[in-house]
């Protein structure tokens, strides 16, 4: 019975390769991120604006630590030729996992309670000791999923993403009570939820091919360009992307980090689910398609593809971002949905580019993502001292968010003279996935900005979504092609 299921099902993939992997990894996250979202109207009424903060201040910590977790020696695991020099990388990464948990573990009994201080929010000390847990799981799981990568498991991948948004969700749903703390806990849960199924082909690779401490150390020489530039340029990723939270709850309240933090949230959560599977599938296919001089177009049609999918949703929140937000979260988060007005471009451009970035290990420069990251850091430290200065809050997001919307297109075009591709062509890809946005979006813009009595906004966004719906199954039949 499953047989006669699961055989047409297959039959519905693309054949082609990229376009199969990206669908496999979209589709099995479908389900949960439809929970996800429709569980978050719920959550912001079970849980309040300061509790979200706790999340983040939280979540910050934790993404700093994860993205140094294994020396970022996890994105070498899909690139040496042979399964036992891959398995070396696969147990080296492991291992400077479990070093950097002790290092967490330590951070929280020493000096844990002086932490949650500086960063505004004293109630964190008494849950900080997730912090070394949540880097084990997080880091284990880099790890692991990087391996399925190399192996193509993404059916394998899908799967844990699954399983990683239910486990989030029972938990923070059913402990509410714990206020702050519920969040908390069902962040930690998500994190760990699935890398069991994927740490045992990788674990029973490193056995079979028989690794040794020699070897390991062999990979790291090999691949030190990984730990010595690749984990700053990650490092400064990542912090310029929690700054916000981490200091909107030091110089303003917890308050305004929750605000920021659900605008983020809501914006940036299908955006990297999707961005990541492309991103995961571009980095298994971008080193053949370097090697057959292929790289060039492959990065054209991934741009094009993404701008596609990622317009519609950006005009719609710049158009009427603060009645959403007031109409499904409710009242209370208004001044969220003011914050993703100004958020939608930057995270647009996110979106559409950095899947891209793994170019920066496939081509080996990252010496140039060093030198980029830290540009955006300081472009977004810059924007927030202005914002915090002038004590205005929405002026600090605003800059914040036009300062890396900046540096995002600078990257784009790096991208395109890397790759070989005139910049028109990329922005030619832009240009008419916004001629098709507004399109598309014509209803809502008319309701928005003429407002006739017969065209209600809230009947205006639900014919533009069928619309958009509509669009969205043409470009997914296309690939399919």
């Amino acid at each position: 019975m499953l047989n006669r299921l699961v055989i047409p099902a297959r039959r519905l993939l693309p054949t082609h390769a990229f376009a199969r992997g990206v669908s496999v990894l979209v589709g099995g996250t479908a389900g949960a991120q439809l929970l996800t979202i429709a569980a978050a109207p719920l959550l912001t009424r079970l849980y309040a604006p300061e509790d979200f903060g706790l999340l983040a201040v939280y979540g910050g910590l934790l993404a700093l630590f994860t993205v140094v977790a294994s020396g970022r020696y996890q994105l070498a695991i899909p690139l040496p030729e042979t399964e036992r020099e891959a398995a070396e990388v696969l147990a080296l990464s492991l291992t400077v996992v479990a070093v950097t948990t002790l290092v967490a573990l330590l951070l929280v009994l020493l000096g844990g309670r002086a932490l949650a201080t500086a960063l505004g929010v004293p109630s964190l000390s008494a849950w900080l000791w997730l912090l070394p847990l949540g880097v084990a799981a997080a880091g284990g799981y880099q790890a692991v999923s990087h391996w399925a990568v190399r192996t193509r498991a993404f059916a394998a991948l899908a799967s844990t993403r699954i399983k990683q948004s239910l486990a989030l969700l029972a938990i923070q749903l059913v402990a509410s009570p714990l206020g702050g703390g519920g969040l908390l806990l069902g962040h930690a849960a998500g994190q760990g939820a699935g890398t069991l199924a994927l740490a045992r082909p990788a674990l029973r690779a490193v056995g079979e091919q028989q690794v040794t401490a020699a070897g390991m150390w062999a990979a790291a020489c090999r691949y030190r360009k990984f730990p010595l530039l690749s984990s700053w340029s990650g490092l400064f990723n990542t912090l310029g992307k929690q700054l916000p939270p981490l200091l909107f709850a030091a110089l303003f309240s917890p308050v305004a980090a929750g605000l920021y933090a659900l605008a983020h949230r809501v914006l940036a959560m299908p955006m990297t689910l999707i961005g990541e599977a492309v991103g995961k599938v571009f980095f298994a296919s971008a080193a053949e398609a370097h090697r057959q001089g292929e790289l060039g177009p492959l990065v054209a049609k991934v741009h094009a593809t993404l701008a596609q999918l990622a317009m519609p949703p950006v005009l719609v929140l710049m158009a009427i971002g603060p009645e959403l937000f007031a109409l499904v979260f409710g009242e209370r988060w208004r001044e969220a949905g003011e914050f993703a007005r100004w958020m939608a471009p930057w995270l647009y451009l996110v979106f559409i580019t950095s899947p891209l970035s793994h170019l920066f290990s496939v081509l080996e420069r990252q010496g140039q993502g060093l030198i980029f990251q830290a540009l955006l850091l300081g472009v977004r430290v810059a924007a927030i001292a202005i914002g915090a200065a002038r004590d205005d809050l929405l002026l600090t997001v605003a800059l914040f968010s036009l300062g890396s919307a900046a540096c995002w297109i600078g990257f784009l075009v790096w991208i395109a003279r890397l790759t070989d591709n005139p910049p028109r062509v990329l922005a030619t890809a832009t240009l008419t996935a916004l001629g098709w946005g507004l399109v598309l979006l014509a209803p809502l813009l008319a309701a928005g900005w003429l407002a006739p009595a017969w065209l209600p906004w809230s009947v205006a966004l639900l014919l533009c979504a069928a619309l958009v719906g509509l669009r969205y199954f043409l470009l997914f039949r296309r690939a399919y092609q």
